[in-house]
């Protein structure tokens, strides 16, 4: 055998054993198995050392009676469920109204040309208010103020004032997800469909806003899932629903525990939407993602 000493030419393994003379060994990559066992064994030692902390206070006897009695629990329960078909019924309304009258001020923001200039200050005005008011100011000042003032034909259920409070709050907010879709699509696009012999506003509908609608669906998930939990606010203004429920059963029992009631159903009802959202940017970015690479 020849090498670099001989005469002939060196040999191809004695030159890749050369080559790799010097260099430390690599170590190989940890397995998703032990990966896995890593994460669960840390988040088990932590939570168990936040628990033990816990059950070990001085304090935890009276707060476990306070907040966590199982008798209470089981007696409260089902009249705070019953109550939270209220906020859903809250919700799923406003939601609604939401979508539409965001996307109306997002439009309406988004019109060019200086004649339309009042439409856009207009709209942006109302986009500035709702987002710096806070959502339980507008609940007071609508659910008191106006039925007060005694007029004609004005509903005066709360309830009514609770829908349109949380629908001019979110939908300033919303209006933002939208405008920033819309934003998102490039000049080109309209431009396209302009050239096609589309109008600007058949441009708008059949080009624009689809996109952009498609693109703002898991940051307004993200929206609805703050107004499912504000929904409780409007208990202030007199709407018996899940909050003002595990109020009246606290007030009746002397404990706490029906507020962890209605901490435990919007945890089970929130959690999964969060989930959903997470799975949508997940596979929004894995997109991306698949269409850079050529």
């Amino acid at each position: 055998m020849t090498g670099f000493g001989g005469l002939g030419p060196p040999d191809q393994g004695e030159f890749v054993r050369l080559r790799g003379q010097g260099r430390p060994p690599r170590s190989p990559k940890p397995t998703a198995l032990r990966s896995t066992l890593v994460a669960l064994v840390s988040t088990v030692v932590f939570f168990g050392i936040v628990g033990w902390i816990v059950v070990t206070s001085p304090g935890w006897p009276a707060v476990q009676a306070s907040f966590l009695s199982g008798k209470v629990f089981a007696a409260s329960f089902p009249s705070i469920v019953r109550a939270f078909w209220v906020n859903v019924q809250l919700f799923l309304v406003a939601e609604v109204l939401i979508l539409v009258l965001g996307l109306v001020v997002a439009v309406l923001r988004s019109l060019p040309g200086p004649v339309l200039f009042p439409i856009r200050l207009l709209a942006t005005a109302y986009v500035d208010i709702f987002r710096a008011l806070p959502g339980v100011l507008v609940i007071y000042i609508l659910g008191f103020g106006i039925p007060a003032l005694g007029l004609g034909g004005v509903p005066v259920e709360p309830f009514f004032y609770a829908v349109i409070a949380l629908t001019l709050v979110y939908s300033a907010y919303v209006s933002e997800v939208y405008r920033a879709g819309i934003d998102s699509v490039h000049p080109s696009q309209e431009a396209a469909a302009r050239s096609l012999g589309l109008s600007r506003f058949q441009a708008l509908r059949h080009v624009i806003l689809p996109q952009a609608i498609r693109r703002v669906i898991p940051p307004l998930l993200n929206d609805f899932i703050g107004l499912q939990k504000d929904t409780v606010l409007v208990s202030y203004i007199g709407v018996v629903e899940i909050f003002r429920q595990s109020y009246i059963q606290q007030a009746g029992n002397f404990n706490f525990t029906p507020y962890m009631v209605t901490a435990l159903v919007f945890i089970l009802v929130t959690l999964p939407l969060a989930r959903f959202t997470d799975w949508l940017i997940a596979r929004d970015k894995r997109r991306q993602a698949a269409g850079g690479v050529r």
